[in-house]
């Protein structure tokens, strides 16, 4: 099933349970334009409302970059003042909210670059699969900008201070082993295997159950954030409805009959 979207920029489609968000703006390398920033934020709210969507997989179309950043060339018509600054940081501010909110697991697979902003957004997945020939960066230091002090937070948890002081003191780009070494890359593919291996690790996830793999992606995201009481308040709670779940009944009848169990929790 495929989403209708108020840009072509973006395309969404639900299939055996996982939700797909392409990037699609290849001849500037995925840069995200204002409607492509819509677009992630309508495909995301969609998919954490569907209970169809098990698992989410966003990728970059044309195969020579997964995202590269924001579209600088329309900054002129629409940054260009105080008043649409704030309308472009809305839209955008709701993406962010949803790439790094939406409980569902989140996977990228990446082909070719992963540059700046696009790296953030790669960031912002639970898992990440790239090609070989991927190039990972973040070239903040080269441009003279200032980079936001959550996306250097993930970043520094991610690969450690030091790599991060590497990453963002030489700008360079690094090679998809290198970047897997340094705990960015999860999985690497070539190209012709890499969305068959991703279909099927996602469709593994869609398998298992619902609420253990959101509970789990809650305890993990409220400890990358210091543990917050509130947070850890909630996933005690999704804990408890765990093992309250008809799932979980279901989990032990199918292990004592040696099944594969059918949870319908969502």
């Amino acid at each position: 099933m495929s989403l209708e979207l108020s840009t072509e920029r973006m395309q969404a489609h639900i299939a055996d349970g996982i939700g797909w968000m392409t990037f699609n703006n290849p001849s500037r390398h995925n840069a995200l334009s204002l409607e492509m920033w819509q677009g992630i934020g309508d495909i995301l709210e969609h998919f954490a409302g569907n209970d169809e969507v098990r698992v989410v997989i966003m990728r970059g179309a044309g195969g020579k970059a997964f995202v590269s950043g924001a579209d600088i060339s329309e900054f002129d018509e629409k940054r260009s003042n105080s008043e649409q600054r704030d309308s472009y940081g809305q839209i955008a501010g709701r993406a962010t909210h949803w790439l790094s909110k939406i409980e569902k697991p989140l996977i990228a697979l990446i082909e070719g670059y992963c540059i700046g902003g696009g790296m953030a957004t790669a960031l912002s997945a639970d898992i990440r699969f790239a090609t070989p020939d991927s190039h990972f960066g973040i070239p903040a230091a080269k441009l003279g900008l200032g980079y936001e002090f959550e996306g250097l937070a993930k970043l520094a948890r991610l690969v450690g201070p030091s790599n991060a002081r590497d990453i963002m003191f030489s700008a360079r780009f690094m090679p998809a082993a290198q970047a897997m070494d340094m705990g960015i890359v999860n999985f690497i593919h070539e190209r012709d295997a890499i969305e068959k291996a991703c279909i099927e690790y996602a469709l593994n996830i869609a398998s298992n159950a619902p609420l253990t793999v959101k509970a789990a992606k809650a305890a993990i995201n409220a400890w990358e954030r210091d543990s917050r009481a509130e947070e850890v308040a909630e996933v005690r709670a999704m804990i408890d409805t765990c093992f309250n779940s008809e799932d979980y009944k279901e989990g032990r009848r199918a292990f004592a009959a040696k099944r594969k169990p059918n949870f319908i929790n969502k």
